[in-house]
């Protein structure tokens, strides 16, 4: 049998702490509680093991920060084992309360968003998932503890204790740095990478190239169907003809036109861009009546609820441009390619406006920009040029904008005094004006400008709301009246609370149409029709909101 004693001096194991198991517990019962999005019960686990770990880590790391200044000798083991059970005793209580709780707490996140709620949240699942993560977390912790130790001790010999301890400690950190850079994002991201790009070179059987000449991809088109990559083939053959939106609308209407470059179409960004002008010349996208330029999301993915939208609207007589700039999840692509969706922007945008803006101005179309999620980010690098200041475009519409977009930022910074954070309110509305599922565009009675710019976000968006100052402090959409589609049980606790919506930026695509990051068609049908300056008929409205509920989107 393993004495306490071989438990405490194991290299590994090691004696546990007292202060870092109660302070896991805490942050494991408060990870349970409500954020944005509904977590599965491995989720959950998954988020509580590593608030345990974090918390075991604060915990353990304190008492050795107050034993190192103070100079303390080691503690009795009898004081020792007395501390572990008044502390395993804490935890359980403390652990116990959280998963007696987390099925309601799961379930108002549910009632917020109007979908049907779960019998249990599986706090077993979570329980076991969670243990396992905390185990494993911690203990690299303790391998990292005997490494600096190790470290430490050689160096005594050259230098004071003290010193020695946090040079060590800093050559530790940099070896585990550089053994994580390798593994992680040289060999795990590196297959990642290398499965997402052989998803957007797939081709399905019933994927073939279109035969009108019209459309990207065809015989007739400069850039092959091969290279247009997996999302960019899907929206192209989702395209309706006018056929189709006539039976929607009840209204005389032409095929739209979808131009489409992907990254395997051209090397650079400027010379994708210039490819997409040439398909845009060759198939008449500026002879439209309106020209869209949109910038998709981290995979290429254009959102077919937005795209039907604008073509119903527009009766078909609209060209939409768009260019492919990663393959790779957009939360992949902000942190690893953050520099190729703006450089792919800016160069689609100067090439589109340069010949746009060469056209005369009593017969070129009408000129507006669109992107989705990461793709509003990107498209706002190109809404911002000063070239643009002369002789601007028409509007822009703005969707799910993420925390690192700078315009969106700005809008809620500046927003006027008495709105929300969630759903801000930006100068007169003349010329920016944000929306939700629940809020029309505002204005405070103000007629639109010359530009008309919409931001649509929902206030259960992680990827919109989401700040790293919730590290350490509550973010403004807590204060105040809360979303119609968020918890009222959302509470802010440190540390915790980033976890929570670190994790919910992951799984923001989960609730159905309507919350999180999943915008409804009926959104955007409210939106283009403001960003396009229309006056749609109500029956007509009501036809297409029903198609596209037909069509499930």
């Amino acid at each position: 049998m393993i004495s306490w004693r071989e438990v405490r001096d194991h290299p590994l194991l090691g004696r546990p702490s007292a202060l870092g198991l109660v302070l896991g517990s805490i942050l494991f019962a408060l990870s349970l509680t409500p954020s944005l999005i509904p977590r599965s019960g491995p989720m959950q686990g998954l988020l509580g093991g590593i608030c345990f770990a974090i918390g075991y880590l604060i915990g353990a790391s304190l008492v050795m920060l107050w034993d190192w200044m103070l100079e303390r000798p080691a503690r009795s083991e009898r004081f020792v084992r007395q501390s572990l059970w008044v502390a395993l005793g804490l935890g359980v209580v403390v652990a116990g309360w959280g998963l007696w709780n987390v099925t309601r707490w799961q379930n108002g996140i549910h009632s917020a968003m109007q979908i049907p709620p779960v019998e249990s949240a599986r706090p077993f699942t979570i329980l076991c998932v969670a243990a396992g993560v905390a185990v494993g977390l911690i203990g690299i912790g303790r391998i990292f503890r005997r490494l600096w130790r190790m470290i430490s001790a050689q160096l005594e010999g050259l230098l004071p204790r003290r010193l020695a301890l946090v040079v060590g400690l800093g050559l530790a950190f940099l070896l585990f740095w550089s053994v994580g850079n390798d593994l992680v994002l040289r060999r795990v991201l590196g297959a990642m990478d290398e499965t997402y790009a052989a998803v957007d070179k797939l081709i399905p059987p019933d994927r073939a190239a279109p035969s009108d000449p019209l459309k990207t991809g065809s015989a007739a088109s400069l850039a092959s169907w091969e290279g247009l990559g997996a999302e960019g083939r899907n929206w192209i053959s989702s395209a309706p003809d006018g056929d189709e939106i006539t039976a929607a609308t009840g209204l005389a209407a032409v095929q739209p036109l979808r131009v489409y470059v992907g990254l395997n179409n051209a090397k650079t960004p400027e010379e994708r861009a210039a490819l997409a002008l040439a398909e845009a010349k060759r198939v008449g996208a500026f002879d439209r009546r309106t020209l869209v330029i949109a910038t998709p999301t981290g995979t290429g993915w254009m959102d077919p609820a937005g795209m039907q939208v604008l073509d119903y609207l527009t009766g078909g007589d609209v060209a939409t441009i768009a260019v492919q700039y990663s393959y790779l999840p957009s939360w992949m692509s902000l942190f690893l390619q953050p520099e190729y969706g703006s450089e792919t922007s800016e160069a689609l945008f100067h090439a589109i406006y340069g010949h746009w803006r060469s056209l005369p101005i009593e017969t070129r179309p009408r000129l507006f920009l669109f992107g989705l999620s990461l793709g509003s980010r990107n498209g706002e690098f190109a809404a911002t040029s000063p070239m643009t200041l002369g002789d601007p475009v028409d509007g822009a519409f703005w969707v799910g904008p993420p925390f690192a977009a700078t315009g969106w930022r700005q809008v809620v910074s500046g927003r006027e005094a008495g709105s929300t954070a969630w759903a801000p309110r930006f100068g007169d509305g003349s010329i920016l004006r944000s929306m939700t599922q629940k809020i029309d565009p505002v204005g405070e009675g103000a007629a639109w400008g010359a530009v008309r710019v919409v931001y649509l976000a929902y206030p259960s968006d992680p990827i919109a709301h989401f700040t790293t100052d919730t590290l350490w402090r509550r973010p403004d959409w807590l204060s105040g009246p809360r979303g119609p589609d968020v918890s009222p049980g959302l509470g802010w606790y440190p540390v915790v609370t980033f976890l929570q919506l670190a994790l919910d930026m992951m799984t923001a695509t989960s609730p159905p149409p309507g919350r999180g990051h999943v915008y409804a068609a009926r959104d955007y049908l409210r939106g283009w029709e403001e960003v396009l300056g229309l006056k749609t008929p109500p029956e007509t409205l009501a036809r297409i909101d029903q198609a596209l509920a037909d069509q499930g989107l």
